[in-house]
């Protein structure tokens, strides 16, 4: 596809290079030199130094030819300028913004054809804060992915000794748990990918993916890893959108306390917020300061400023003086790398956590949900079997007869709508019926395109 990505900032690099590693063509168009220019020396991209919300500008980076535009500027404005120039202008197919105000709402008139033709609205603190929650949740997981309106879930948890499952093969889980039906799609062991099999014993410390049905969710975790109890207290370091946004959606579920350096923003967060969330003015890298508000208590600390020294540097902190579980906010993508396996929990990238919603939009086929997992490396996609025997690679066939790339692996079936639903961990000889949503494991993103290949359908099938 042609892609023009609008803004070069945190999140528009890390969509650049994502969508770049997929043989996309990129243009990149920001204002300053030095961003563009970094970008073209790291990436095969072309960039255009300029305001894209100019048609000049736009026209420059090859509007007039483009698949699609992603406006990832800073102002939300600007992203909506951007868009609407686009449509208008160069008549652009498809235009997505990033908008911070919870005001814009995708699919409203204002944001149609006739209003600023945005069609799809990705909101990183959003995507952040639903992270986040789903991690209060279900604190035993790392991570954890809907799929299928939420019918089955993608969970990432690390295995602990003494639970029911770890020490024993994949083949035995059945015969242990048989009141739970899950799938195990992917195990990480120090931090390499193992392929699962019936033999594969499943060792503390391990990462273990999931596949489940939604009402498994904590049956599974309880089988893998030691129960955790409920997050109630929560420290959170950093108050600016993020944190804000989150303290204010834990009112009533969490005792809240949050830890902002700027004076000037302590007095707005304390006329924002109801007075059971404390704000405090500090340092969150200030060891005195943590232990004086008792951060060894704390149920989750958040690290969540705008820093990534200093959210690295503060969730290790609160980690050593005893908080139960560390979240780290971390844009650099080679930070995220290091701290895999380090005394953090989590760390969790703002840009990745919306690029599973963009890479929706660009993939091929019927494909309706992705997930981008291992900071980009892997992915679960979503797709629906469309068509009939002569035209899908899919519908009609066994699960064992679906030519999947090397290490691609199909996790879950979910067949029929709404309270019909049903969720099947298939085998080698479930029949894949049309309609039918398959949601696949693929542990390397260059095997993507041939994955999508399966949902698209021949030129047979006129349904």
């Amino acid at each position: 596809m042609n892609i023009i990505i609008f803004g070069a900032g945190r999140v528009g690099e890390s969509v650049a290079e994502s969508l770049v590693s997929e043989q996309n063509d990129i243009t990149v168009i920001d204002q300053d030199p030095a961003r563009v220019r970094a970008l073209e020396e790291r990436l095969d991209l072309r960039g255009v130094v300029g305001n894209g919300i100019q048609p000049s500008v736009l026209a420059e980076a090859g509007a007039k030819d483009a698949d699609m535009l992603i406006a990832c500027a800073a102002l939300d404005e600007s992203n909506l300028v951007v868009c609407k120039v686009a449509h208008d202008v160069f008549h652009v197919p498809t235009t997505i913004a990033r908008l911070r105000s919870p005001e814009f709402e995708e699919g409203s008139d204002l944001l149609g054809k006739s209003g600023f033709a945005v069609d799809h609205v990705i909101c990183p603190e959003e995507s952040v804060m639903r992270y986040i929650h789903q991690l209060i949740d279900y604190p035993e997981a790392l991570q954890v992915l809907e799929f299928a309106e939420g019918r089955v879930c993608l969970i990432a948890v690390r295995a602990t000794a003494g639970s029911a499952l770890v020490g024993h093969t994949i083949g035995e889980f059945r015969q242990l748990v048989p009141q739970v039906d899950m799938r195990v799609v992917a195990l990480y062991r120090l931090d390499a990918e193992m392929a699962p099999s019936a033999s594969t014993r499943i060792l503390p410390g391990d990462e273990v993916f999931i596949l489940a049905a939604n009402d498994q969710i904590r049956a599974v975790l309880a089988a893998l890893h030691a129960r955790d109890k409920p997050v109630q207290r929560v420290m959170i370091a950093g108050g600016g959108k993020v944190g804000l946004r989150l303290a204010r959606s834990l009112i009533g579920q969490c005792q809240v306390k949050i830890v902002e350096a700027s004076a000037k923003r302590c007095e707005y967060l304390a006329s924002q917020l109801p007075s059971s969330t404390l704000v405090l003015h500090g340092d969150c890298t200030d060891e005195a300061l943590l232990e004086e508000e008792n951060v060894a208590e704390m149920d989750l600390f958040l690290s969540l400023t705008s820093d990534d020294e200093d959210n690295i540097m503060a969730a290790m902190l609160a980690k050593r003086l005893g908080a139960r579980r560390v979240l780290a906010l971390i844009n650099r993508r080679a930070y995220a790398e290091m701290m895999q396996g380090s005394t953090i929990d989590i760390a969790v990238s703002p840009a990745q956590t919306v690029i599973g919603e963009l890479l929706a939009h660009v993939r091929r086929g019927d494909v309706v949900a992705v997930h981008s997992l291992r900071r980009g490396a892997a992915e679960a996609l979503e797709g629906v079997a469309r068509g009939d025997v002569k035209s899908s690679r899919l519908v009609g066939r066994r699960v064992e007869e679906v030519k999947l790339p090397a290490g691609a692996r199909i996790g879950a079936i979910v067949r029929g709508e709404g309270r019909d639903a049903e969720v099947l961990m298939p085998h080698h000889d479930t029949l894949i019926q049309a309609d039918d949503h398959i949601i696949i494991f693929i542990p390397n993103k260059r095997l993507v395109r041939e994955v999508e290949k399966l949902f698209q359908v021949g030129a047979t099938f006129f349904g």
